[in-house]
């Protein structure tokens, strides 16, 4: 089964300094019928003006993983770390036992785009940690590289939850295929083009979140950069 989650009809919200389309219930954004899917609670398209961002805030018990689009995002934390990202890179933190962080745009003069997503951790009140990994971006083309995994390596982040994040640039008419095991699910976010998915097709900002399905064809009706995530 696959539910298809237009951008047009997702929530957005323009406080000036930062442009969000959250896919999720987030902030003053309440939906019932939108809270999550599996373990997954937030998958935000940010956009965010130079030199802004969000002051010290604290965090616990979440997985947080911050995919850079476009632009530079400088991370702080009270763990000592102060790491500055762009395409290409990964930031994942695992809150744990509770961490306070900043998040801002790096550039003075160019726009940060980012996804931020949120994940509920397989074990709760672990030791806080965090990391920045960066993936060869020519894997992109034509393939489903994983970036963030429960299987780390030095070019995939590590996530203490069973699930994996892939991202892919496929050129126009060519084909993917991905076979998930029957008790999983599969979540779609095209960040740019158009992707036929499961019969389904879909243009940038679109989600679909799917269920009970093992063999998943991905075909670019025009060249597509995209995120699918497997997950319990």
């Amino acid at each position: 089964m696959i539910n298809v989650f237009p951008a047009a009809e997702r929530h957005s919200a323009d406080l000036g300094w930062l442009r969000s389309q959250p896919s999720f219930s987030f902030g003053e954004y309440y939906d019932p019928n939108r809270t999550g899917f599996g373990v997954m609670r937030v998958c935000n398209d940010d956009y965010l003006a130079p030199g802004r961002g969000f002051g010290a805030h604290p965090h616990s018990d979440m997985e947080i993983v911050s995919i850079v689009l476009n632009g530079k995002i400088r991370h702080e934390d009270n763990l000592g770390n102060s790491v500055v990202s762009s395409f290409g890179e990964v930031q994942r933190m695992s809150a744990g036992s509770g961490v306070i962080h900043t998040e801002f745009n790096a550039s003075e003069d160019e726009e940060l785009r980012l996804l931020q997503l949120w994940f509920m951790p397989e074990e709760r009140g672990v030791t806080p940690s965090y990391e920045a990994t960066k993936y060869d971006i020519e894997k992109l083309h034509n393939a489903l590289l994983p970036v963030v995994s429960d299987q780390a390596s030095d070019q995939v982040a590590w996530i203490g939850q069973n699930m994996t994040v892939y991202l892919s640039k496929l050129e126009q008419g060519k084909q993917l295929s991905y076979v998930a095991a029957a008790d999983r699910r599969l979540f779609l976010y095209i960040i740019e083009g158009r992707l036929k998915a499961h019969g389904e097709t879909l243009s940038a900002g679109d989600t679909a979140q799917m269920v009970q399905v093992s063999g998943l064809e991905l075909t670019a009706e025009e060249p597509a950069f995209f995120m699918l995530i497997d997950l319990p």
